[in-house]
């Protein structure tokens, strides 16, 4: 099979830079060695161009998980481009069809099906027009937004004064120009590209899948330490409208908290969730066809999968209740329609389901274990 032409302008970028950083950064810091201007710069560079990518070219561009304030759609848009890894626009028609598509060999840019390599980075060495056409239809809603289209207009000459102006005149004011251009430029990017492309392989192929199977997508919390909390990666691929990817408080997501904590300020608004209801049941869906799995190797299979598919739905059937009385307290609550002693009675109602609901949780959970 006649393999497609090399892009030769990315091989070459991801050749230099990685052997700038690979050879020039380790001879830098045993000749002369990197002092905490570098150090900290580096750092807060990285953190500027991987924010850009998470909470700008994802979470708002990509999957419209919330709506942002024009000045810091500007700070995306140029952090984006210091980022070097395509246009708003592009980065997100590419990854929507990834979405529509994923592990469609085919169909999908960056598929998991083709291997670590290939999604990693090979699906950019190569130009494989059936796979890789970028035709834009797919947004059509950001082509009306003239920040996203100012950046894609301008890309080449936003990527270029990024990646040499920043560093240059960090250089300049640190009195370390090669320090600078080294640590903030070159390593920055090089990592900044991993860490990202970590998510288009890594998070399909390591990690758990406690939302959905129906997808490579996998939840690690290692890579969401490396990638400001994208690797909840299952979780994202079955709630793509979720501005959160690490759902739980205790998840390291820092772009999550990013996106609140500027909510407060008035730079974003209309953070979409996905109902705690829905989450819940998919956890619980892919619990019981774990435990369906593996009871039906046991000899009283039949016995154990009535018993299982009762107390699924019976939890179901907890939940529901739980979550609609929820939904009326909150209700309630805002609208201000009860009296005292009426909302009262509903609390105690409220804490009633809830206790049924989670003593069920433990006896589905100690039953699904016992299946394990």
């Amino acid at each position: 099979m006649k393999q497609a032409p090399i892009i030769w302008t990315n091989v070459l970028v991801f050749s230099i830079t990685t052997l700038v950083a690979a050879i020039g950064v380790p001879w830098y810091a045993f000749t002369i060695g990197f002092g905490w201007a570098e150090v900290i710069a580096t750092i807060i560079c990285l953190g500027y161009c991987g924010m850009s990518i998470t909470a700008g070219y994802h979470r708002l561009w990509a999957h419209k998980t919330y709506d942002a304030h024009p000045a810091l759609q500007w700070l995306y848009a140029i952090g984006g481009a210091f980022a070097l890894q395509n246009s708003a626009l592009h980065w997100s028609a590419d990854h929507r069809v990834h979405h529509r598509h994923v592990d469609h060999n085919d169909k999908d840019p960056y598929s998991a099906g083709r291997g670590f390599w290939y999604s990693h980075i090979g699906w950019m060495l190569r130009d494989n027009s059936e796979v890789n056409k970028t035709d834009y239809n797919n947004v059509r809603d950001l082509q009306k937004n003239p920040i996203v289209m100012w950046q894609h207009r301008n890309y080449l000459w936003l990527t270029i004064s990024t990646n040499f102006g920043i560093p240059l005149i960090l250089g300049v004011v640190s009195g370390n120009i090669l320090g600078m251009l080294l640590s903030a430029g070159f390593l920055r990017l090089v990592l900044s590209h991993h860490f990202t492309f970590f998510i288009n392989s890594l998070a399909h192929i390591w990690g758990k899948q406690p939302y959905t199977d129906q997808n490579s997508a996998r939840d690690n919390g290692f890579l969401a330490l490396l990638t400001y909390g994208e690797g909840y990666h299952n979780f994202h691929h079955i709630f793509e409208s979720d501005y959160r990817n690490g759902v739980k408080w205790y998840q390291f997501d820092p772009t999550k908290w990013f996106i609140k904590t500027a909510s407060w300020l008035g730079l974003t608004h209309n953070l979409r969730i996905v109902p705690e209801e829905r989450i819940e049941q998919a956890k619980a869906k892919m619990q019981l066809q774990r435990a369906i799995a593996n009871v039906s190797k046991r000899p009283n299979a039949e016995q154990l999968l009535q018993v299982l598919e009762h107390e699924y739905e019976l939890l179901l059937a907890r939940m529901q209740d739980y979550y609609q009385l929820k939904k009326q307290l909150l209700r309630q609550r805002k609208e201000e329609l009860v009296a005292q002693y009426q909302a009262a009675d509903f609390k105690v109602r409220y804490r009633e389901f809830k206790h049924h609901m989670q003593i069920q949780q433990q006896h589905w959970q100690r039953l699904v274990t016992a299946f394990s």
